[in-house]
């Protein structure tokens, strides 16, 4: 079965072509700037790699584009798009409608226009790409897996906030967390490596990035995770507040006088690594500057770096335990030095690392733990677009 993984913005359409016959990426590549000028599309196969303009006033020409760079050129990799067996689309945002992947159908896309006021920024664009690529590629079946999926199993005592009742029951007002594709391949990654059952894991599963959230994964259940209604809540992040007071958005609404937009655009876009070190989004560069001596970086690395290990030790009390931590995105896989600031001082929960070990990750899995540890501590590399592959043939092989 070869399926075509697509993850689409309201300007841009990510895609990877896998042939889950030994799960190998057959071509890749991302259209940038559709419905503007300058578009362009970026693909790789056979080993090679291009950037050509185009031009894509919708998603549908940034597919045709797509089918014609897989079907032709140095960057072919199928005869046809007959070859294409199905395509897995990554959505956002599921709700309490969706709570595993499923095969797309008309009535699946009117749920998922009901629920876009949930994630206004995400499951329009998602919508557009379906549609898109129906006009396309025709009657190839199409499944939706969805971010939030995976955090499904919470127990209401996690997912409820403390707000009436009634706001949960008209309008879905919870928590639901995000990232839950990495988050549950990461899991299953962790469960393989360390050869046991996932029913018999507790693990923490630490998705760090730009955005970034953590999950408490108790017998292949997730029992609670960071991120809530929106992906803006839990961690703070490149650009994003994370966990405020609610006390401060009208108190800073008032203040300066601005609009719920622009305080939205505030708490989205200017705050978190960005606003408290007044260097940048990008954790690199924030740590560089911090080694030149900027205390606003140094506060912001600190302040990110407190706020993982506090929210690993609640975990562990949640769960009673935990059998190993898994740090994984583009912070968890590639910061040596959070890492070991974040499990520094946890010795006495089991939780040690090798310093030489932790310094130089090898290979997808590379396990960091120090002699001795009770705790496990991982480092995977994740792979979101595989796991949209792997659910896409299980709900087609249902079907």
């Amino acid at each position: 079965m070869k399926v075509l993984v697509i993850n689409c913005g309201s300007s841009s359409l990510k895609y990877q072509l896998i042939d889950m016959d030994g799960e190998k990426v057959l071509c890749k590549g991302l259209c940038e700037r559709i419905g503007m000028e300058s578009s362009m599309i970026t693909h790789e196969a056979n080993g090679t790699k291009a950037t050509t303009p185009a031009i894509f006033p919708t998603h549908t020409e940034a597919f045709a584009e797509v089918v014609k760079k897989m079907t032709t050129g140095a960057g072919k990799c199928i005869n046809d798009v007959s070859e294409i067996d199905a395509i897995g689309h990554r959505v956002v945002h599921g709700g309490e409608k969706f709570k595993s992947s499923c095969l797309i159908t008309d009535e699946v896309i009117n749920t998922l226009r009901e629920l876009s006021p949930l994630a206004p920024l995400h499951n329009p664009a998602g919508i557009l790409g379906i549609e898109a690529a129906r006009k396309v590629f025709g009657n190839i079946p199409m499944v939706a897996v969805f971010d939030t999926a995976f955090h499904s199993t919470m127990p209401p005592k996690a997912y409820m906030y403390a707000i009436p009742y009634e706001y949960y029951e008209k309008y879905g007002v919870r928590r639901y967390g995000f990232h839950g594709t990495s988050h549950k391949y990461v899991a299953h990654k962790a469960a393989e490596y360390l050869e046991e059952p996932i029913e018999r894991l507790k693990l923490i599963t630490c998705h760090l990035g730009n955005g970034s959230s953590i999950a408490a994964v108790d017998q292949g259940k997730v029992v609670d995770t960071s991120m809530g209604m929106t992906p803006l809540a839990g961690l703070m992040m490149g650009t994003r507040c994370g966990d405020l007071d609610p006390s401060v958005v009208n108190y800073l609404k008032y203040t300066l006088n601005i609009t719920g937009h622009e305080l939205d655009e505030i708490l989205n876009k200017k705050s978190g690594l960005l606003g408290i070190s007044g260097v940048s989004s990008d954790k690199r560069d924030v740590e560089e500057a911090a080694e030149a001596g900027n205390k606003r970086a140094q506060l912001a690395s600190d302040m990110l770096n407190y706020q993982i290990k506090k929210t690993i030790g609640s975990y562990i009390a949640a769960m009673g335990g935990v059998d190993a931590i898994v740090f994984t995105g583009g912070i968890g896989e590639h910061d040596a030095i959070a890492r070991a600031k974040i499990c520094h001082h946890m010795d006495w929960l089991g939780i040690r690392i090798d310093t030489e070990k932790n310094k130089h990750p090898i290979g997808d899995v590379c396990e960091i733990t120090a002699w001795g540890a009770k705790v496990r501590t991982l480092v995977i590399a994740t792979d979101e677009e595989l796991m949209i592959a792997r659910d896409t043939k299980e709900v087609i092989e249902k079907k």
